[in-house]
């Protein structure tokens, strides 16, 4: 899987993958209802072929024209793995896990410590500051209580979201707003498909069930790098 400089995977791959990594990481454990976040597909951008133009009556061709110049891409920040978010707003700060996929393609979840955390960055997305989306997971709660991502519901837009770097500079995120989805119709491209510019996506489970124990929903936060 590509990451980084590249903004993702392609929207063929993620198609091809969604039916494995979209809804996968949530149950129970222990003395309550666990949740790990949701898992996600690779990133990718979908494309429309233009329609066809409509029959009509001959016109004149146009007088030749300058094509517009292509809009400028907004800057973003090299290559550098995360080491700690923190969210001042709801008093979140911690440690990052570094997580991948299992064999049988699912996403590996973060391993509760007993507390809720801490949350993992999803290594096969670019790393935070880079162009595209930077995917991490953490739980909603815990066998104790609540999880590192209890509070996600909280983020209001504008809020900061500061991401640590292992080449010591911080990526600092704004928040663009939250969304909640059901599990059976998570729209894996809109969460993880490629963007313009540098962006975030903190996920976690929601829409818990006490009848099966399940969570049936993922709240998803989407931010953009201020800088």
């Amino acid at each position: 899987m590509k990451s980084g400089r590249r903004g993702g995977l392609r929207a063929t791959t993620a198609a091809g993958l969604l039916l494995i990594l979209a809804l996968t990481g949530c149950g129970t454990s222990g003395a309550g209802p666990s949740d790990a976040g949701a898992a996600p597909s690779a990133s990718g951008a979908p494309s429309t072929a233009p329609a066809p133009p409509a029959a009509g009556p001959a016109v004149p061709a146009p007088a030749p024209s300058t094509p517009a110049p292509a809009a400028a891409e907004p800057p973003v920040l090299s290559r550098s793995e995360p080491v700690v978010l923190e969210i001042p707003a709801i008093g979140v700060r911690t440690d990052l896990l570094k997580l991948g996929l299992r064999e049988n393609g699912s996403l590996e979840v973060p391993q509760d410590s007993g507390s809720g955390a801490p949350a993992s960055w999803y290594n096969g997305s670019p790393t935070p500051g880079e162009r595209g989306p930077s995917v991490m997971l953490g739980h909603v709660n815990s066998p104790s209580g609540r999880g590192v991502f209890a509070d996600l519901r909280k983020l209001t837009p504008g809020t900061e979201i500061n991401v640590s770097r292992t080449d010591g500079s911080t990526a600092v995120f704004t928040v663009d707003r939250g969304a909640l989805y059901s599990k059976n119709d998570f729209p894996t491209l809109e969460v993880y498909g490629n963007t313009a510019g540098s962006e975030l996506r903190l996920i976690t489970c929601d829409g818990y069930d006490p009848a099966t124990g399940l969570f049936d929903d993922n709240y998803v936060i989407y931010a953009k790098l201020k800088a």
